[in-house]
């Protein structure tokens, strides 16, 4: 059987990314970024038909193209009479067959920018309405290339009218950014190039849109979003300033006991911030640590429990259980950790986990190869939640038998985990985020389009979630 081939409408670096990344189920915001995540998943058997040079192929897509190539495990199918990458010799090929469609996807479907050419850009880019329902491809084309309509902003004003560029550190040679969409698109779009109803499309925009934004488009968006699954509670973007934005994100914990009024927010240098749940300003408390942090635990009692990027422990505080985990991580560095006030919960790279409660210590093997996130709903017997590079999610009962089945399993690891009573949080590493019902299968999915580091359940029915430039929290709509 021919190998399977995605045809690639290429107008648009960005563009070429996004669908490609979607495609094989990986993250990326730049052809480094897709060219590193795909070196070391021994893909095997995938094709991409690079577009012809009538399409207005960017030299950047050309270059992506030979990387690819070049890697060696990534078949490159040319369209008739050019060869991938490089349109100055190559030789005819067969028609190739068309990529496999997704379960569930009607025949002719498009399916996340795939085997379409872009169409022209809409006609206002500053109207967030026409935005969300036009052709992402389009779109992403048009805001990569500079095209200025001639509205600029919701409501019909011109760009001049209000001052022209926001300044943004992403607004490239002073380029008009449409009220704050554009830089919205740019910082979301491998989840916006997706095919899905404009609400949908108007609520990621929302977790992403910065507060030096047109402030006519937050309501704008709020308004198309009334419909979509989620709700948008906040949104905390990389240069904003009132309130803060508090760093990116490495590793975030609700807190519980005298944590409970405390969202805490590890960045990737060390720094441990404080703010509130309800709306992200800064509450009391800020540590700077000499290692960068993977996990927070945050105990009831006050103790803070963390994971540093070597595997071992780093406390604020004391537990009896403290010296006993230490001493475990000193000698077998963890690769996870989680706590309650009765229970430290660590996961290491072999695929165990290890439970410390007052009555001793109980392991079980739950994953093949690495843990990579843990989270533990507490109760009268407490659930532990373990998420591995094996690409399933695990409950286990210390002292009991671990489950045989995996409470959810998919083609991709686990990244961060996060319980809260019945709720669990769960983040992969294609950029899905699922919101679980423990002892169901119910799930509801948001892809915020960035890789996504962290989250936290903050309620029922709430999720924080933490990327390297955004901090959001969505809430599930109560189905109608």
């Amino acid at each position: 059987m021919p190998d399977p081939v995605v045809p690639l409408a290429a107008q648009s670096v960005h563009g070429t990314v996004w669908t490609l990344a979607n495609r094989f189920g990986v993250v990326a915001r730049s052809p480094g970024e897709l060219v590193g995540a795909l070196t070391g998943l021994g893909l095997t058997g995938a094709a991409v038909v690079a577009s012809p040079p009538a399409a207005g192929e960017p030299a950047e897509v050309a270059e992506l193209v030979r990387a690819l190539r070049d890697l060696g495990h990534i078949r490159l199918v040319p369209p008739p009479g050019r060869e991938p990458g490089n349109g100055d010799h190559g030789a005819p090929v067969p028609e190739p067959e068309a990529a496999p469609r997704p379960p569930g996807t009607a025949p002719g479907a498009v399916v996340d920018g795939l085997g379409r050419e872009a169409s022209a850009g809409p006609s206002d880019l500053g109207d967030p309405a026409v935005v969300c329902a036009a052709d992402p491809v389009g779109v992403t084309a048009a805001y990569e290339h500079g095209a200025d309509a001639p509205g600029g902003r919701p409501g019909g004003g011109g760009p001049g009218e209000h001052g022209g560029s926001h300044g943004r550190p992403d607004a490239p040679g002073g380029r008009d950014e449409h009220g704050g969409l554009r830089a919205a698109w740019f910082r979301a779009g491998q989840s916006l190039i997706r095919e899905q109803p404009p609400a949908e499309r108007a609520l990621v925009l929302l977790t992403v849109l910065g507060d030096d934004a047109d402030p006519r488009l937050r309501p704008a968006l709020n308004a198309l979003a009334a419909t979509a699954p989620w709700r948008s509670d906040w949104t905390r973007v990389r240069g904003d300033v009132a309130p803060p934005w508090p760093g990116p994100v490495a590793a975030l914990a609700q807190g519980t006991g005298r944590w409970a009024e405390h969202l805490l927010v590890a960045d990737q240098r060390g720094a441990i911030r404080s703010v509130r749940p309800a709306d992200a300003t800064p509450a009391p408390g800020t540590a700077t640590m000499p290692v960068r942090i993977t996990a927070l635990a945050p105990l009831p009692d006050g103790t803070l429990l963390m994971l540093d990027e070597r595997g071992r422990l780093r406390a604020h505080g004391d537990t009896p259980l403290t010296d006993a985990v230490a001493a475990t991580l000193d000698a077998h560095p963890g690769t996870a950790l989680a706590a309650t006030g009765r229970l430290v919960l660590v996961g290491d790279r072999h695929g165990s986990l290890h439970a410390f409660g007052y009555d001793g210590m109980h392991q079980t093997a739950a994953h093949r190869g690495r843990v990579t996130a843990v989270a533990v709903a507490d109760g009268p017997a407490p659930l532990v939640c373990s998420g591995g590079a094996d690409g399933t999610v695990r409950t286990w009962t210390p002292g009991r038998s671990p489950e045989n089945t995996p409470f959810a399993e998919r083609d991709f690891p686990v990244t961060a985990l996060a319980a809260h009573g019945r709720t669990l949080a769960v983040a992969w590493a294609d950029g899905l985020v699922e919101l679980r019902r423990l002892g169901t299968a119910e799930a509801l999915p948001l892809r915020p389009g960035p890789p996504v580091r962290a989250v936290a359940v903050a309620g029922e029915g709430s999720v924080v979630i933490g990327t390297d430039d955004t901090l959001f929290r969505v809430t599930a709509r109560a189905p109608s």
